[in-house]
């Protein structure tokens, strides 16, 4: 075989990877456009968990002069890549199904759609759960001489960060199937490293939320139960050995 016809796949998949990137930006910039006259709106959802809880006569503030107009900006584009998740999977399993054998594609759309379900379901738990409890525990605080105003900005990092932390951490079930099909571990192995995993889950917590121990407590519970979860689950997908030759050798063939 010559390098030319070598070289024909390798470029094959690389416009269709292009054209894969191309689609799932697209996608990005159609839903950022449709939201971008709401970004004043988008932001006043977000913010309210801490609005609704500052103290009388407090408001937030912008320290920076452009940041009433890029901030809301940059939150509706965040925004735009979330709804857009299950256009960019899905452009993501275009490109790889090709090569994966069949008991692989069954695997893989079930896990695809609920590592979606699962994110979104963490970034809900964050807005709806933590937010409350952590702003009205930040807002209790008083300092003598100090008046509580956050900036638009840092409260943006502030609960972008926590959403991605949260929507990671709800991934849990998901890493726990892959790492039990891939034979890297098994159900029995896990369950016996149960305390390990419950500590590690708290030390988890406390890098990937700020520093209070209800950000912290409210991250590393739910990812211990959802360790039982993915536990529960992975004992469903045992990769089989027979199937996975007899594929093989169908595909020889």
């Amino acid at each position: 075989m010559s390098s030319m016809e070598q070289s024909q796949p390798l470029i094959s998949h690389l416009l269709e990877l292009r054209n894969r990137i191309l689609r799932s930006l697209a996608a990005v910039i159609f839903v950022f456009l449709c939201l971008v006259y709401f970004s004043n709106n988008i932001y006043d959802f977000v913010s309210a968990p801490l609005v609704e809880r500052l103290p009388q006569g407090a408001t937030m503030i912008a320290t920076d002069v452009a940041s009433p107009l890029f901030t809301p900006l940059k939150l509706t584009l965040v925004v735009s890549i979330f709804i857009s998740v299950p256009v960019i999977l899905y452009q993501v399993w275009a490109f790889v199904a090709p090569g994966l054998y069949k008991h692989e594609k069954r695997l893989v759309m079930p896990l695809l759609f609920s590592s979606t379900l699962l994110f979104y379901c963490g970034v809900a738990f964050a807005y709806f759960v933590v937010f409350p409890l952590v702003f009205s525990f930040f807002t209790a605080i008083s300092l003598g001489g100090v008046e509580y105003a956050t900036d638009i900005a840092s409260y943006l990092d502030f609960v972008l960060a926590l959403f991605m932390a949260f929507g990671i951490a709800f991934e849990v079930p998901v890493a726990i199937i892959l790492l039990c099909w891939t034979g890297a571990t098994s159900a029995k192995a896990l369950s016996e490293k149960r305390p390990y995993i419950i500590v590690g889950a708290f030390v988890i917590g406390m890098l990937l939320t700020p520093p209070d121990m209800i950000s912290q407590t409210l991250l590393a519970i739910p990812m211990w139960l959802l360790f039982e979860v993915g536990l529960f689950f992975s004992r469903f997908y045992v990769r089989k050995q027979d199937d996975e030759t007899q594929e093989e050798s169908e595909g020889a063939q």
